[in-house]
């Protein structure tokens, strides 16, 4: 058993600046539990295309507002108690709200190493 704490994680590189956010990654690969599971800030008036070509993700919406789209243009807005599955590795848009940042819990399976980085400037997307 172990606790670990979200600002104990911004004193190592698993405390990851992405582009349009950030992201602590509370536990990754090296902790052995078969999965990710992060606490995401999607910063508001930003959008970003990404997909996840080796990791599946769900996230569940704890505040603020966003937006995700998919590629054939369904625009699902996030409030909190939404959940979003990106269950196909699907190429798709995550925009933050308009006055409001969007935080969600994320959880990849296969586990994150921890220290991925996006490339937002892939006009294809970001993807790892």
């Amino acid at each position: 058993m172990f606790v670990r704490n979200k600002s104990d994680i911004e004193k190592t590189p698993y405390f990851v600046e992405w582009g349009a956010g950030t992201s602590h990654r509370l536990l990754t690969e090296r902790d052995a539990m078969g999965f990710t599971l992060c606490h995401t800030v999607v910063r508001a008036g930003t959008e970003s295309l990404l997909q996840y070509r080796n990791h599946l993700e769900a996230c569940y919406c704890i505040a603020g507002e966003g937006e995700v789209e998919d590629m054939q243009g369904n625009i699902f807005s996030i409030r909190p108690g939404d959940l979003y599955v990106l269950d196909q590795h699907d190429r798709h848009f995550l925009r933050g709200g308009k006055e409001h940042d969007l935080i969600v819990v994320s959880v990849f399976n296969p586990p994150l190493r921890g220290d991925e980085r996006h490339n937002l400037n892939d006009p294809l997307g970001s993807a790892y």
